[in-house]
């Protein structure tokens, strides 16, 4: 599997993006929207969960390393689960590293997800989850034509703290 556009690439996690995923989950300034800041060893854990095989029956997160083509360098990540297999409607979620947001790699790796989700794993609708203090994430959500269903209070607990999410979605046939 192979997804591409001429700026970046996505290709599903290995063993050779473990440091990536450890600076992303161990960064406060992106944790601060996610959940806590993860120590080396959960950060193993969970990093070993994420590696397991995927499929269309599967629970678990199917998740891609997102890579500059230019120059190599990886970027972030980008992935999805299926919330619901009879409705087809997948989650999705994005962490891009510090360094290099702001450069629409995140529009471009949703605009890659949405054609993969939609076209190929045939799923009806995506949503994604929130911070409402996370105005980036939202913005793009919305420019990427998600709509916010909702606000759920204190759906997290985030650094000693109860924080709301939106939620926000995107049917197949809205496209």
């Amino acid at each position: 599997m192979h997804l591409a556009d001429e700026t970046i690439t996505l290709l599903p996690f290995d063993e050779s993006d473990f440091e990536l995923f450890l600076e992303i989950s161990t960064c406060p300034q992106i944790m601060r929207h996610v959940g806590k800041t993860l120590t080396y060893d959960e950060v193993k854990l969970i990093f070993k969960i994420r590696l397991q095989p995927w499929n269309r029956q599967s629970d678990g997160w199917l998740l891609f390393c997102i890579t500059e083509i230019a120059n190599g360098e990886k970027l972030g990540s980008i992935g999805l689960r299926i919330l619901n297999h009879d409705a087809k409607i997948a989650e999705i979620g994005f962490l891009i590293r510090v360094k290099a947001q702001g450069r629409g790699i995140a529009n471009s790796a949703l605009t890659i997800l949405k054609e993969y989700a939609y076209y190929k794993l045939t799923i009806n609708k995506l949503v994604a989850f929130c911070s409402v203090d996370n105005l980036s994430s939202y913005k793009l959500l919305e420019k990427q034509g998600f709509v916010r269903e909702g606000c759920l209070k204190q759906n997290n607990f985030i650094n000693n703290q109860y924080t709301d999410d939106y939620i926000y979605g995107l049917c197949k046939s809205a496209l």
